[in-house]
């Protein structure tokens, strides 16, 4: 649209800004842009939101009816690290000049502190430090009584002069970064009721993997609510892929528990025969869902069963790539990040394990592992527990 004097009227607009997309090489850059623009569509989508795209160099605009929804839930989608509602205006100083003063107005009030920062992707006209002082100038004499503050402004004003048009904006929405998810295949993980694995979900998800994820309930020896938090870990992880299904698989592993007891199993080896168990199942499980690997929730030295001794006779279960973002993490750590992502629970309820041994060994040998094992009959087990699976299927945070 034209205003009277010839210069597009001022549109709003949400702007994407992508990360480590722009580094790689241009066949691997457009095909990941190709699938960023895919779950962006299908985020929006989702929402009811009908927009139009366009995607100059180092950028994505979306046009919609509602921009601070929409900036909203494009925050949310992995590949993305920030996001800005912006008035669009002309390529042109005067332009950018005119918009910053009318968007300044509305949030700038004497005696606020501000500062103007300006940039430019051509190299042609003023440079960016020049339309930052140029733009601050008139915003300092439309508004008396401001002063000008590049080190700790109150506010900050962006402008933009890019190829496609120029951008004035005052907000910067940060977005979690990562890459595309979808965009590096699949994996299974083992997601529990605590507060680790939720995590390794998530940081999996940042670097582009399509997170599946496999449950192992353990009925009468799990606490009481230990298969109702896992799903509602299922749920909450559901919101950070809006648009698509997230599926989690539940396995019935009482039968395993049962036998290690009526077989007087050694208690000490419990913790590492189960997660052992459960390496075995999510192999298996792999194959058939198309995952290239496992996840899990572990680092070293956090319980008994993460020592280096154990977690190398526990990852000797599978062939399967066993991944473990959390790898090196404190528990704090953790902590902080659950708490970002909004997987962390204050009152969790009833999460205890009912098998845990009073002195779970901290180095257990192969020899014995595998003894017991044996014993078990831990094939056919795995075939008992696999053969009755159930299926729970999250979406836009509800359990479909």
């Amino acid at each position: 649209m034209v205003g009277d004097q010839g210069r597009p009227v001022p549109a709003k607009v949400v702007m994407i800004r992508y990360g480590e997309l722009f580094l790689k090489s241009d066949p691997v850059k457009y095909h990941f842009i190709g699938i960023l623009l895919r779950n962006i569509r299908q985020a929006l989508g989702a929402a009811g939101h009908s927009c139009r795209f366009e995607s100059p160099r180092g950028r994505i605009f979306i046009y919609g009816e509602k921009p601070d929804e929409i900036a909203g839930i494009v925050s949310r989608v992995f590949g993305v690290v920030g996001v800005s509602v912006c008035t669009r205006v002309a390529a042109d100083p005067d332009a950018l000049r005119d918009a910053a003063v009318l968007l300044a107005a509305e949030h700038l009030h004497p005696p606020c502190r501000f500062a103007v920062r300006g940039k430019r992707q051509s190299k042609t006209g003023m440079n960016s430090q020049q339309l930052g002082e140029y733009v601050g100038s008139a915003i300092y004499d439309a508004i008396p009584g401001l002063s000008v503050d590049l080190s700790h402004p109150e506010y900050e004003l962006f402008v933009e002069v890019r190829d496609c048009g120029g951008l004035v904006y005052d907000s910067r929405i940060p977005a979690p970064g990562g890459l595309p998810w979808g965009s590096q295949g699949k994996v299974l993980c083992l997601l529990s009721s605590g507060i680790d694995s939720p995590v390794a979900s998530w940081l999996a998800m940042k670097r582009g993997c399509e997170v599946s994820h496999l449950h192992m309930d353990g009925s009468r020896w799990a606490g009481s609510d230990v298969k109702t938090t896992a799903i509602e870990n299922l749920r909450r992880l559901s919101l950070w892929c809006p648009g698509s299904e997230m599926q989690m698989i539940v396995a019935d592993t009482e039968p395993f528990y049962d036998r290690m007891q009526e077989l007087r199993i050694p208690p000490r080896l419990r913790c590492v025969l189960c997660k052992r168990f459960m390496l075995r199942a999510a192999g298996r499980l792999c194959g058939r869902e198309g995952a290239q690997a496992i996840l899990t929730g572990e680092n070293i030295g956090q319980v008994a069963s993460q020592t280096l001794a154990n977690l190398a006779v526990i990852s000797d279960a599978t062939t399967v790539p066993v991944l473990r973002p959390l790898i090196t993490y404190d528990k704090e750590e953790t902590i902080t990040l659950a708490r970002k992502i909004g997987t962390f629970m204050d009152k969790p309820g009833d999460l205890a394990c009912r098998a845990v041994p009073r002195m779970p060994a901290t180095a257990a040998t192969q020899d014995a592992v595998k003894e017991s094992e044996e014993k078990l009959g831990i094939d056919k087990l795995l075939d008992e527990v696999l053969a009755r699976v159930q299926y729970v299927i999250a979406q836009n945070g509800k359990i479909t």
